[in-house]
């Protein structure tokens, strides 16, 4: 049976639609809580604790009510985070010991969209099995425990400061960032009030951009999706380097003093050589989306490579499956398993920043060695419903890229997994090729759903 409401990265929409609605939320709170209940074999009397956290998005304060009143319903006490990044959540759920967190949040996306995801007792995604427990008891009306048996909530006041203590250690000892000028745009989003006291108690002067969230305002034309910003505040304050987060700080994009932009495969080939230096790169995981050119570099390093299905849910379960600790996508999802239970804007950024503090590299120093090839994205907006696997012309038109490109490049569609485009990716060595077949598919697409 397919997932009617969670999709790659919990339960996402427009605010005030189906499936983001209060009385939905309400639901889901209290489906979770029962789920969680039954689960937990607690000693009598005690109830399961979930951590819940959002990000700056107006909605928040519904969907947290929402949210908070069904947990409580089934029996479940909350702790509640405010705004805070969404790897905060998953250090803080494990930090406390607690049965589950919960994000609200809808990440890059605009402040009208909001979503809810879950984290386990141990920080990590929430298994596919809970997942589907949590959307069977979706139909079922909610109840409400007896009053001696309902959940009780709690706000708490130090969880910003306990998570920059904890990016901070993740950072080595022996190094700082003294002399280091860094423009950090957080994108009007989570880590607002938290990014820029961990790099500046580690000795950076920080220039900080997107820090005035007004709940509207999240990702609007700033952050990680949007590195123009950045780039510009680079040149125009003269800083070393940027580093630029998304609304809820899981996803990192750098600009070195140049302006040039740094997507995640190539932060992610800086901490790869890094560790390969220190003898600890047992293997790298990328995506379907991951540069044909990253691939070969870390073919160079003498590691070995794999690809998982785009999304960092599905990196996550492959490193798990092969034992290695480093993966992520080129859209700046990076994964350190050495360092946290999932993947983290400012803690990617500290590794970044530690690779090249030891190597006395700047990031295009660190990049020499990487050539990428020629990678075009085309985003094509599907209707509901539309199954474009099924349509003749679409399929057409990607045999034939396939077959321009021959062993020298890669097609990939894909639909999103959190809004409702089909992505068109084509790669290859020769640019302008690969840029007139990619508007060859995108036109096919266009053409099939008008």
């Amino acid at each position: 049976m397919g997932r009617r409401y969670f999709g790659t990265d919990g339960v996402r929409g427009r605010v005030g639609e189906a499936p983001i609605t209060p009385e939905f939320v309400l639901r889901l709170g209290y489906a979770a809580g029962v789920t969680l209940v039954a689960r937990e074999n607690l000693p009598a009397g005690e109830h399961p604790a979930v951590l819940i956290g959002k990000d700056t998005r107006i909605s928040g304060y519904m969907l947290e009510a929402a949210l908070q009143a069904g947990f409580a319903a089934a029996g479940v006490d909350v702790m509640l985070a405010g705004p805070i990044p969404t790897p905060a959540v998953a250090y803080l759920t494990r930090a406390l010991r607690l049965q589950a967190g919960v994000v609200i949040s809808a990440s890059h996306n605009p402040f009208y969209d909001n979503g809810i995801k879950f984290f386990s007792a141990g920080g990590t995604k929430l298994p596919d099995a809970v997942e589907a427990e949590i959307e069977a008891r979706l139909d079922e009306p909610v109840g409400c425990m007896e009053s001696a048996r309902l959940g009780k909530a709690r706000r708490i006041s130090d969880a910003a400061g306990r998570y920059i203590e904890f990016c901070k250690s993740t950072f080595p000892n022996e190094l700082d960032l003294r002399g280091l000028r860094i423009a950090l745009d957080c994108a009007h989003g989570a880590a607002y009030h938290i990014a820029p006291s961990v790099f500046h108690e580690l000795g950076a002067e920080v220039l900080p951009v997107g820090v005035e969230p007004d709940g509207l305002n999240i990702n609007a034309g700033v952050g990680a999706t949007r590195p123009e910003h950045l780039r510009q505040a680079v040149l125009a304050h003269g800083a070393d380097l940027g580093i630029a987060l998304d609304g809820d700080a899981d996803r990192l994009i750098m600009v070195d003093h140049r302006g040039e932009i740094y997507d995640g495969d190539k932060l992610l080939y800086v901490i790869a050589v890094a560790r390969q230096a220190e003898g600890r790169l047992d293997g790298v995981v990328g995506t379907q989306m991951s540069n044909l050119g990253f691939e070969h570099a870390i073919a160079r390093l003498g590691a070995p490579f794999a690809r998982a299905k785009v999304g960092d849910r599905y990196v996550l379960e492959l490193l798990h499956e092969r034992g290695w600790k480093l993966g992520g996508e080129n859209s700046g999802h990076i994964i350190c398993l050495d360092r946290h239970s999932t993947g983290d804007g400012i803690v990617s950024a500290l590794q970044v920043l530690a690779a090249l503090k030891q190597g006395g590299l700047t990031l295009a120093q660190a990049c020499a060695d990487l050539v990428f090839y020629p990678q075009r994205l085309i985003n094509v907006r599907l209707p509901d419903g539309f199954d474009w696997r099924a349509d003749a012309a679409i399929a057409a038109a990607q045999a034939q890229a396939e077959s321009s490109l021959g062993d020298s490049g890669r097609v990939l569609l894909r639909p999103s997994g959190t809004e409702p485009l089909l992505r068109v990716m084509v790669e290859g060595r020769d640019g302008e090729q690969v840029e007139r077949l990619a508007r060859a598919i995108a036109a096919a697409v266009e053409a099939a759903v008008a």
